[in-house]
């Protein structure tokens, strides 16, 4: 075999990385399982794989929009349309009733990694500089109302009573 010929078998493999994470636990761990499940797709397994995988996409895509929506994400209905478009892609994909090949899953595994690599380190990175920034904020804002307040507050200046011996 050539070395193209081997590069072209060779498994197109991207593993999580630390770089990846965005700041919110949850999501994180869920991304992470995303690589792996992309990770596992081979020829001998691919309809149960992406039975898992489909199943999984849509847990965290419903937990990350929950997330988002809940917290009042100001780019929460242009998140969900982009979720929407990806859902439109792979539905298409899979419903051209093409016959399972090695190279059809190695397509899939390239298409799946491009597009969760590109959506996390734009999209999803967003949203977690925003959650952090709105976590800080929650922060200083609970710090700011757990101050005595009042007149005798500000008379004393919020200190605590000492006691003279």
């Amino acid at each position: 075999m050539t070395e193209a010929t081997e590069a072209k078998k060779a498994p197109y493999v991207i593993e999580w990385r630390e770089g990846f994470k965005i700041g919110v636990t949850q999501v994180d761990q869920e991304h992470r399982h995303l690589f792996t499940l992309v990770r596992a797709l081979n020829l001998e397994s691919v309809d149960q794989t992406v039975e898992e995988l489909l199943d999984y996409v849509v847990t965290h895509f419903s937990n990350e929009q929950d997330m988002m929506e809940k917290s009042g994400y100001p780019a929460f209905e242009q998140h969900l349309k982009l979720h929407e478009e990806f859902a439109g892609q792979v539905a298409d994909f899979l419903g051209s009733g093409a016959e399972w090949t090695e190279d059809r899953v190695q397509e899939l595994r390239r298409f799946l990694n491009k597009w969760l690599i590109g959506h996390i380190m734009t999209h999803d990175l967003r949203f977690g500089k925003w959650h952090a920034s709105q976590m800080a904020q929650s922060a200083i804002t609970q710090r700011v109302a757990a101050r005595p307040s009042g007149f005798f507050a500000r008379l004393f200046g919020g200190r605590k009573h000492k006691e003279t011996a």
